[in-house]
């Protein structure tokens, strides 16, 4: 029984898997992931010794915008995959004209459809989360004492950035995460090339995912010395 499902469950195992090695791994703190965290953290640092914030308010709506958007395309997600349980049948018969496409058994494409809905939920369930914890930054964010002009950053203030920091983290987190599943997702689809197609496919997106949080060029920004610390 498991031997029709073995695609399914690769991608499970790769998925939970690369989750490991970028979020928990010892690997995981030189990842673009974690220098952004740090990123973030340093600009609710350098909010504390603003004694104007508009622009620090304008990036947090961003910031919501961006997951409302991603939040929105996972809704849509469940509602697809939805469709496509209750309606398998012309599908299945869309599928089985193509001749490198594993049709499989109904049971199996009911299965698998399911899998693809909880995939879509759980991304929707993190950037609802994320959406959360970025209002909670903004609260904190406002919360922050507020610097006179011309003067020296309080201790009280400083300890407020670093609460609207730390939340601001988290909430990145869970956005990525979310993200991560839609990324995956693409994979998981595979499974209508029969489950070697979709363990490849799985592979070839964590690889790719992967080589951005460890190779890419934006994690060499990240890296390259400030500008203005070159003296040659």
């Amino acid at each position: 029984m498991l031997s029709e499902y073995y695609g399914v469950i690769g991608f499970f195992v790769i998925a939970a898997g690369f989750s490991f090695l970028v979020d928990h791994s010892p690997l995981a703190r030189h990842t673009l992931s974690r220098a952004m965290d740090e990123h973030r953290r340093y600009w609710m640092i350098g909010m504390a010794g603003r004694s104007v914030r508009i622009v620090d308010s304008q990036i947090i709506a961003g910031l919501q915008n961006g997951i409302a958007f991603f939040a929105s395309t996972a809704l849509l997600g469940i509602g697809a995959a939805f469709t496509l349980i209750t309606a398998l049948d012309p599908v299945m018969t869309a599928v089985s004209d193509v001749p490198f496409l594993d049709t499989g058994s109904r049971t199996q494409w009911e299965v698998m459809s399911l899998g693809l809905l909880v995939i879509y939920a759980y991304a929707f369930f993190k950037f609802g989360w994320s959406y959360r914890l970025v209002n909670y930054s903004a609260m904190l964010l406002g919360a922050t004492q507020e610097t006179p002009r011309d003067g020296e950053t309080t201790p009280q203030a400083l300890a407020g950035a670093y609460r609207a920091g730390a939340m601001n983290v988290v909430a990145g987190r869970q956005f990525n995460r979310g993200l991560r599943a839609l990324f995956m997702s693409i994979g998981y689809l595979a499974w209508i090339g029969g489950p070697l197609a979709q363990i490849l496919v799985t592979l070839g997106i964590a690889g790719i995912l992967s080589y951005r949080q460890f190779a890419s060029p934006a994690l060499a920004a990240l890296r390259e010395p400030d500008m203005a610390d070159d003296t040659h």
